[in-house]
């Protein structure tokens, strides 16, 4: 090509310079003809004082970019630029120079206090948030009670039939499996000191009073309070519940209370299916490796655990099903923005779920030992 991009390099003493070796440039200096070029300039070793572009006939902003490179690489000077050429040369000068891109930060002293703040003010955010959702739900309950015909039946029974009767296989599943290692690991434990027997005792009462809810509540956060903040959350980001609450409708009764009442009903049922399914567990164990009979096993769970027990579980399962929904819920109304905000708040829901669940728990262990239940 004619008019390629070139470079010779040139004495300085030619042109009545005492500064050092020149670089005269010439032809196009392109995208389109650049690369062999760039390449070719690889090549130049030594110093170069000046960068000669009087030559060039036309340069684009990658030509102006390797110019600017070059001189920067050889601290050179550049000269003989057109108006147009010295626009991009000032457009790209100080691109790629090395120069750090990370954003100041502060001191170590100051950035924890600010931090911790930020953290502070935004847990107070998130509590009068909790407070204003609960709120929102009693009004959205005494509106349903005052106008019964609006309670949304079916949406009851099909969330019922989601959290409920769906969960019953991993549920129960789950809950034989523990059942089987609370019996087989106390067992081993118990044998050392001649008290196998009271294997009976150990699976009884910690599936009915403490496990078999505990578990089926961390089950049911991670399968159906992520379900509702997913679910709530898309609903959130696709202006659904905005299009409800333009033609009258309310998304707290239509959408919320349904997902509440379903998961506080069913977490009852649940927690004792699964504290029954948790000691038959136990009862195959015993009758496997402890030589207790299989009904033997059941029928001595009648005589060894307390009534107190059962009703434990009860009182609890109802807390945690609320617990689990309200999470649900709240986050997947809290959802803005983009698609990615929905799976964080439904990775919130799950996890607050969960902790509260098990703060809760400790609470009512210490409540139930005081009354006398423990």
């Amino acid at each position: 090509m004619e008019n390629a991009a070139q470079y010779s390099l040139e004495d300085g003493s030619q042109h009545g310079e005492a500064q050092g070796p020149r670089l005269v440039l010439s032809g196009t200096l392109t995208l389109a003809a650049i690369a062999p070029f760039e390449r070719a300039l690889r090549g130049v070793t030594g110093p170069i004082a000046v960068i000669d572009l009087a030559q060039v006939d036309e340069m684009d902003t990658v030509g102006a970019w390797v110019v600017c490179r070059l001189a920067r690489e050889h601290d050179a000077e550049i000269t003989g630029a057109s108006e147009a050429a010295e626009r991009l040369l000032g457009a790209v000068r100080g691109i790629d120079a090395g120069s750090g891109i990370r954003a100041p930060r502060l001191p170590v002293f100051k950035r924890v206090p600010v931090e911790l703040g930020e953290k502070v003010f935004a847990a107070r955010s998130g509590l009068y948030g909790v407070v204003g959702f609960f709120g929102q739900i009693l009004i959205g309950g005494a509106s349903l009670i005052r106008h019964p015909s609006r309670f949304p039946g079916r949406a009851l029974v099909h969330q019922m039939e989601l959290v409920g009767v769906t969960a019953l296989p991993i549920i129960g599943l789950m809950s034989f499996l523990i059942g089987i290692v609370i019996a087989q690991q106390g067992s081993v434990q118990l044998q050392q000191f001649g008290a196998e027997s009271l294997t009976v005792n150990l699976v009884g009462r910690i599936t009915l009073r403490e496990l078999g809810v505990l578990m089926t509540a961390i089950m049911v956060a991670g399968r159906s309070g992520s379900a509702f903040a997913a679910q709530l959350g898309t609903m959130k980001l696709t202006e659904e519940i905005d299009a409800m609450r333009t033609i009258g409708i309310s998304p707290i009764e239509v959408l919320v209370i349904p997902r509440i009442l379903a998961a506080t009903f069913m977490m009852v049922l649940l927690g004792f299916y699964a504290s029954v399914m948790a000691i038959v567990g136990g009862a195959v164990v015993g009758d496997l490796t402890l030589g207790i009979p299989f009904w033997t096993f059941l029928e001595r769970i009648h005589d060894v655990v307390p009534e107190y027990d059962l009703w434990v579980g009860l009182i609890k399962a109802p807390v945690f099903g609320l617990i689990v929904a309200l999470a649900g819920c709240y986050n997947g109304l809290q959802v803005r923005g983009n698609s990615e905000e929905v799976g964080r708040r439904t990775t919130m829901a799950v996890v607050s779920a969960i902790f509260a669940v098990i703060v809760i728990d400790a609470f009512f262990a210490v409540f139930f030992t005081e009354i006398g239940w423990g």
